[in-house]
């Protein structure tokens, strides 16, 4: 795409709004937030919008299919943290406190959008509707990802920061060239931004104007590394106009204001007005990995901070205090995430059926003389000690 037509791409889509195209890229001059810490709506002049970032709020029914949703995948983070402490799972990244953000990444895609999560999004693959047990396959230790990219239109968990990225560029690229109405969301975190891949694959998005969502949960460390020694930018999400593309920062927290952001920058990308960087602010309440001691780079009282802000205490706060969330239908949303966190309790449980041939069967298309000598010598190897 030439300058000129980039230009005129941007004063299109900033007239439909009613502002400049400065003010369409770059993000509200407050944090999109609904909801107070305690489940309270905000007041509409004090909710951080402006012309050009008004966000309406999600339907009850669309609350509610989030609510039970986001119970589920806290119950999902217990509950792997349990068998990891077992010894039924290698490792877990767990997402406890970041549970929103992932259901609204999900939620807002339709039926042909694609998702492109991390290694800690299990949440997000969850809710996109890949059964529990696939979607665990890897954390146990398995060779591969559990689950058929192609049949729920969602890529493998990426274990590599960033690279996910360009592959999700590259589908949406693919799908224009198609002629096909696809969105795709990628998914990555703080410290994702910091690689070289983040930048191309924006640079390479913003270019050739594609559908594409950029999600960025900043959870505040890149494992151990704090932000504020990751970037010098106002925001992340302010880094978006640099490449010619919108931006917007969010809470992380409120699973109401994510909606809303997620879904309309969903539908922005839909009717053709290019890629957008969503910036959630979110907290990593847990430990990194089960490998890691959290405490050696951050302190208790910041945790307690944040654990006042807990997603699932907010909306569930609201939703009582709103009467869409009756006895009933708390049990009814309780019983199935417990039904979920079974399923992976009995199938951990059950020692995995593995061959360890197979782990030269899928490297390449057709297998080198090289690989078939390595599967043969183990193959050996194996049955001498079954003899």
């Amino acid at each position: 795409m030439s300058t000129d037509a980039h230009a005129d791409r941007m004063t299109e889509v900033s007239d439909k709004f009613g502002i400049t195209p400065e003010d369409y890229m770059l993000p509200a001059r407050h944090m999109i937030n609904l909801l107070d810490p305690d489940g309270t709506l905000r007041p509409q002049d004090k909710q951080g919008t402006e012309p050009g970032h008004e966000y309406p709020l999600p339907s009850p029914a669309r609350l509610m299919e989030a609510y039970s949703a986001l119970v589920t995948g806290r119950r999902v983070n217990d509950q792997n943290s349990a068998l990891v402490r077992q010894g039924r799972m290698a490792v877990y990244p767990s997402s406890h406190g970041q549970e929103a953000c992932q259901v609204a990444a999900a939620l807002c895609l339709e039926e042909g959008d694609w998702l492109f999560p991390t290694y800690r999004d299990t949440v997000a693959v969850l809710t996109k509707g890949v059964a529990p047990m696939e979607v665990m396959t890897s954390f146990r230790g398995e060779w591969h990802c559990g689950y058929d990219p192609k049949a729920y239109n969602c890529a493998p968990m990426a274990t590599p920061l960033t690279t996910q990225l360009l592959h999700a560029v590259g589908v949406a690229h693919a799908a224009k060239l198609r002629g096909e109405n696809t969105v795709v969301v990628a998914m990555c975190g703080d410290g994702a931004t910091s690689e070289g891949d983040f930048h191309e694959a924006l640079n390479f998005a913003a270019v050739f104007n594609l559908p594409v969502i950029f999600f960025v949960q900043n959870n505040k460390y890149a494992i151990s590394v704090p932000f504020s020694q990751q970037s010098a930018a106002p925001s992340l999400a302010h880094k978006a106009v640099g490449y010619g593309m919108a931006g917007e920062r969010v809470d992380g927290n409120d699973l109401m204001a994510l909606m809303s952001v997620m879904t309309r920058a969903v539908r922005l990308a839909r009717e053709g007005n290019g890629p957008l960087l969503v910036e959630a602010h979110t907290y990593r309440m847990q430990a990194h990995t089960n490998a890691d001691d959290d405490k050696r780079y951050r302190e208790d009282s910041e945790v307690a901070e944040w654990k006042a802000k807990d997603p699932v205490i907010r909306i569930q706060s609201y939703l009582d205090d709103a009467g869409l969330l009756t006895e009933q239908a708390a049990a009814d949303i309780s019983q199935k995430a417990e039904a979920v966190a079974k399923t992976l309790r009995d199938g951990m449980n059950q020692d995995a059926d593995t061959d360890p041939l197979e782990l030269f069967e899928h490297v390449y298309s057709s297998k080198t003389p090289q690989m078939a000598e390595q599967q043969a010598l183990l193959a050996d190897e194996l049955a001498r000690e079954e003899a």
